[in-house]
């Protein structure tokens, strides 16, 4: 019985197609559902069994509104694709990024075809015929297409083209991105006409539907015998039925789309928690490095049992993490959840954390960062958050950006970690008022007062790593007086704060870009500060920097930042208690505070940390 619900929430799963920025159409007996979202500036739009996120303005537009959805107004040439014509009368566009999500597809072998054709530029002698649009495509996060030249691969403008792909689909999930590198022309036939442009997307599997619908029943009968398993395994162990309150929480660990891992399978990774295989020790527990049966190495996470906080902050880590893929967050593996153990298994950083390789104790596990380490190092940070703010299904604010949730696997590529403090945001929330958590010297002013949660927080607690990562110093241990790295900058000093140890192997012009994109991030108004993809588009030096300065609002919001910032720095003692662990993985104790009043700051009022 349970066989045959699973057969009809499926069968229809196994295909998907879209008329991108057109109407619904009906081809050859295949239906193309609509795509007329007329938005396009950092939103996201998702339908029953698809989505769509568009990143970006149009920069140099001039008119009123930007145009995601372009019209063909000329006839398409080739008479082959005459049926398919109606695919080819409109076209979504973006100016950074566009993402297409096909949801609750069954896992298995697909065809997708992505069909182009270049409806703005003309092959008269018009002004229009002499734009070029390039631009890089991803399907499943691999690289198919490089530098896409839809015009040139087709043989002229409004000419069908439709690349074809083999696509394995193992998380019911399929993921294609347009985006645009920054290469082509940006101001013809008008200002702001450039990036992505997609005419139709078409998902069909490889195999019969029959096959598909086989496959799927036995594997819905498996794992359905796996959850009873799973029950009963729990039931056994005391985790359903009669527990604390607070237990109760892990229940919804069966819901997630995670690994559930044995506790024998982790001893056995793990040597039994040999103290030789420990990499570090935090405020949630130690983490020891392991070896799975099959050759993976992982990072073994452990809660301690002295820790008050690790319930709540578990669940929440492994709900975000499972739910996110990006190359700049790290992956989680699984959990386990066996008897009174609560265990997040990642994957292994081979270089630790930022804040290790930057400020460690010992001088033998700092690791000699040069420049293009530390330029691909903060590029990384800042597209992992670019990508949690606008690109990702769900819109996360982090909450706890600093270097030592910041880490390096063995290429030295940056990936975002810790998410146990982690916040939803919806598109619709203006801001999110929440008890204040977090750590001290990275927190944006208007959180740490008010309790007031957007986006722009993590953009701030990022300018402050970026400085860290150019001057090689700690916020959390060096403070100088006044607002320094302001003063250089008006002064047109500011490569005083590069690192010494980097000599004079660094570009400067790279360096200031760096530190005035710190700094526009840390300006104290939070509507000031640039987003993260803005971040992102000005590091990769497509979009030029604003002054920071150039706004009279700043000076207005400077004296509440210079306050907020001052008390901080005036208690050394609580900036000790709040350093950065180096365990390079979760702290969820020691690098935690919560205020209770946050507006007694401004009043000369203290801060109430709770273990």
């Amino acid at each position: 019985m349970l066989t045959g619900i699973f057969l009809v929430s499926v069968t229809d799963r196994y295909s998907l197609h879209i008329n991108c920025g057109g109407k619904e159409t009906s081809l050859n007996n295949t239906f193309y559902e609509a795509d007329r979202e007329p938005r396009g500036a950092s939103m996201y739009y998702s339908s029953q069994n698809w989505a769509m996120s568009s990143t970006g303005h149009f920069v140099d537009n001039d008119v009123d509104a930007d145009t995601y959805i372009q019209y063909n107004n000329s006839a398409i040439i080739s008479t082959e694709s005459a049926p398919n014509s109606q695919l080819y009368t409109t076209a979504r566009g973006s100016p950074i990024a566009l993402t297409y999500y096909g949801l609750c597809l069954g896992n298995g072998n697909y065809t997708v075809k992505l069909h182009f054709a270049e409806i703005v530029f003309t092959n008269d002698s018009s002004f229009f015929s002499v734009g070029k649009r390039m631009f890089d495509v991803y399907v499943q996060d691999k690289l198919v297409l490089k530098d896409f030249n839809i015009e040139a691969e087709a043989g002229g403008p409004a000419r069908p083209i439709i690349k074809t792909f083999t696509v394995s689909v193992t998380s019911n999930t399929l993921k294609v991105h347009f985006y645009w590198a920054g290469r082509g022309t940006t101001g013809i036939p008008l200002r702001g006409i450039y990036g992505p442009l997609i005419s139709a997307i078409s998902v069909d599997p490889k195999s019969s539907r029959r096959q598909h619908v086989i496959i799927i029943a036995g594997a819905a009968a498996g794992a359905f015998l796996i959850v009873l398993l799973l029950l009963g395994i729990l039931r056994r162990n005391g985790l359903l039925g009669g527990q604390p309150a607070e237990d109760k929480e892990l229940r919804g660990l069966l819901d997630l789309q995670t690994g559930l891992f044995t506790l024998r399978q982790i001893k056995t990774a793990t040597n039994n928690f040999d103290a030789v295989n420990k990499l570090g020790e935090g405020g949630f527990g130690c983490v020891y490095k392991g070896e799975l049966a099959d050759g993976t190495i992982i990072a073994v996470k452990q809660l301690s049992s002295k820790s008050k906080q690790g319930n709540r902050e578990f669940v929440t880590e492994v709900g975000m993490i499972s739910a996110l893929q990006h190359p700049n967050l790290v992956k989680l593996y699984g959990c386990c959840v066996e008897g009174n153990q609560l265990i997040l298994i990642y994957e292994y950083m081979e270089n630790n954390c930022l804040s290790r390789a930057l400020f460690g104790k010992d001088p033998a596990c700092r690791l000699k960062l040069d420049w293009p380490t530390r330029q691909k190092v903060c590029l990384g940070v800042a597209r992992g958050l670019a990508y949690l703010h606008g690109e990702s299904r769900i819109r996360i604010v982090h909450r706890d950006i600093k270097t030592s949730n910041v880490l390096l696997d063995k290429d030295m590529s940056a990936k975002i970690s810790d998410f146990g403090l982690a916040k939803l945001h919806e598109d619709e929330d203006t801001h999110i008022s929440t008890r204040v958590a977090g750590t001290i010297g990275y927190m944006a002013p208007e959180y740490a007062m008010r309790g007031c949660l957007t986006s722009k927080a993590d953009v701030y607690s990022f300018g402050v790593v970026a400085l860290e990562i150019v001057s090689g110093k700690s916020n959390t241990n060096y403070r100088p007086k006044e607002e320094y790295a302001y003063v250089l900058q008006e002064r047109g000093s500011l490569l005083e704060l590069v690192d010494p140890l980097l000599g004079l192997d660094y570009s400067s012009e790279e360096a200031m870009l760096m530190l005035n994109v710190a700094l526009l991030c840390t300006n104290a108004s939070p509507t000031l500060r640039p987003t993260m993809s803005q971040v992102v588009s000005m590091l990769e030096g497509r979009t030029a920097i604003q002054d920071l300065l150039s706004d009279p609002g700043y000076s207005a919001n400077r004296s509440k930042y210079k306050a907020i910032r001052n008390h901080f720095w005036q208690n050394p003692s609580m900036t000790h208690t709040m350093s950065a662990d180096e365990d390079g993985y979760t702290n969820y104790s020691s690098t935690r505070i919560e205020v209770e009043e946050a507006g007694s700051l401004l009043r000369g009022g203290s801060l109430t940390i709770k273990d």
